[in-house]
């Protein structure tokens, strides 16, 4: 008996690595492609009604990404605006409305703020989501053009999931992003892919046995989109230029758990703070805890220098 479960274990630990890099191979094309989540008619009501509510004004704002692809946004002011301007960044497989109750908040303190489709989604041109490695080229473009025309005091940037992980990485590389809010990032798409590769549920498994679809998958798809897997990490890029961060990680968080969040805390070279949301799943912060998200949103923006090494919510 001991050897045949002996043996069961030995063509489990051959065949189920073997399989795993199979099912890489095939869905490698797909996390290049997310849903797109079209700019209803619906969404823009839901939008204008968010902005009447904080008596702000919203304009188209169209800009051209550095490899010629078409992005669409809004820039929106507020009643009293006090000239600084907050990018605000959504998550795959959505677009600039999903950054409403952010804007919100943003909105009613006098901040502006710039709601743009990632490439990709929403209205925006491109067919490919590369999570940074061209995003962070597009961020530029937008704050080349904002900068042309608003002369902006100060601008930040606000994003969640992969929204956090672009906002990160083009902050990285761009000076006048000044200070960054980021909920549920990833650490890098490596280590992000080991979770889906554990189904979301056994990242373990994803590191260990499924490993190889995690490597098959980011290795076809940089093939085919052309960019480096490796060099997508927020984790990077926060090593790499000293900014404040203030990263949210939601503790109930199966999809990017909280690890992310502090390995990119762990890696920042300029003043941080990690606020753990309790029983908060996915980019739902702001629903669990609204007063506090706000507070502290609000307060980070306001002094994104201060207190630096803070870790809070953590039990």
């Amino acid at each position: 008996m001991p050897r045949r479960l002996l043996r069961i274990l030995l063509i489990l630990a051959l065949v189920l690595p073997v399989i795993a890099a199979v099912m890489g191979w095939m869905v490698a094309p797909s996390f290049l492609h997310p849903v797109r989540r079209p700019l209803t008619p619906d969404l823009v009501r839901e939008a204008d009604a968010s902005f009447a509510h904080t008596r702000a004004r919203r304009e188209d704002f169209p800009v051209t990404a550095p490899d010629g692809i078409p992005l669409h946004g809004w820039k929106v002011r507020p009643e009293t605006p006090n000239g600084a301007w907050v990018l605000l960044f959504h998550g795959v497989a959505d677009n600039r409305v999903g950054a409403i109750g952010q804007s919100e908040i943003l909105l009613s303190a006098g901040y502006s703020v710039v709601m743009m489709d990632q490439r990709a989604h929403g209205e925006s041109g491109g067919s490919m989501a590369t999570y940074g490695w061209l995003e962070r080229g597009d961020t530029r473009a937008v704050i080349d053009a904002l900068a042309a025309t608003e002369h902006p005091t100060h601008i930040f940037a606000l994003g969640e999931s992969m929204g956090a992980g672009i906002a990160l990485q083009s902050a990285g590389v761009d000076p006048r992003i000044e200070a960054v809010v980021a909920e549920a990032p990833f650490a890098s798409l490596r280590e992000a892919s080991y979770d889906y590769a554990g189904l979301q549920e056994y990242p373990l498994l994803g590191k260990t046995l499924f490993a190889p679809g995690a490597w098959v998958m980011l290795y076809r798809g940089g093939k085919i989109a052309g960019f480096p897997a490796a060099g997508v990490s927020p984790e990077q890029a926060v090593a790499a230029r000293s900014f404040p961060v203030l990263l949210i990680c939601d503790a109930a968080d199966t999809t990017l758990p909280c690890r992310h969040a502090k390995r990119i805390y762990a890696a920042a070279r300029g003043p941080k703070s990690l606020w753990i949301v309790p029983g908060a799943f996915h980019t739902a912060a702001l629903g669990f805890a609204p007063e506090e998200f706000r507070r502290r949103v609000l307060d980070f923006f306001r002094q994104p220098g201060s207190g630096p090494g803070r870790v809070a919510g953590q039990r």
